[in-house]
């Protein structure tokens, strides 16, 4: 059932006449001159702080009060992940930027270029069945070097500010984990 729901999510993403739960998210679409400003917004200190102190908690509301179509992160595609606190076993949900690769979602634990990673991502490394936008799915950690190269230009095209967070996260040696998302 999950397969179906998930494949109709998907080609009704592609199919602009039918309201899907999950939008589509090209990543080989380059983003506008809006996305492009408030990119750089979100590359500055202070909203990195915003977003490390406010936005983790208030998106996941925004999102749920909106059904999706509203978060801080405006004109970047956001979703709500639910983990399995690795843990305490509690239902945990966190905003997350994704795109599509093919059928699968890829989402990145940048934790906005911080030395550690997020806590969603440990929790999913423990649990790995998790429900993405409403979908039940499967999380895989992308190790190989030439396909984490490819999804990173993926990524950056997504959303730009990828790139500053890698380079902050080198300088304290973290490596940025991908996560591809299949549906069960």
């Amino acid at each position: 059932m999950h397969d179906t729901r998930f494949a109709k999510c998907v080609l009704d993403a592609r199919n602009p006449t039918v309201a899907a739960k999950l939008r589509y998210v090209n990543p080989n679409r380059q983003p506008g001159v809006v996305a492009r400003a408030y990119a750089a917004l979100a590359a500055t200190r202070f909203s990195r702080f915003v977003s490390r102190q406010v936005s983790w908690k208030l998106d996941p509301v925004l999102l749920r009060a909106t059904r999706g179509r509203l978060a801080t992160t405006l004109v970047f595609p956001t979703a709500v992940l639910e983990t399995t606190g690795a843990k305490s076993g509690a239902r945990r949900r966190n905003a997350i930027i994704y795109f599509h690769d093919g059928e699968r979602v890829t989402i990145v634990a940048s934790n906005a270029g911080s030395a550690r990673h997020p806590s969603w991502y440990h929790n999913l490394c423990a649990h790995p069945d998790v429900v993405f936008g409403g979908i039940a799915m499967r999380a895989t950690v992308v190790d190989d070097e030439a396909e984490r190269g490819r999804l990173w230009q993926l990524a950056d095209r997504v959303f730009p500010v990828f790139a500053s967070y890698r380079r902050d996260a080198a300088r304290v040696n973290r490596r940025i984990p991908i996560v591809q998302l299949t549906p069960r």
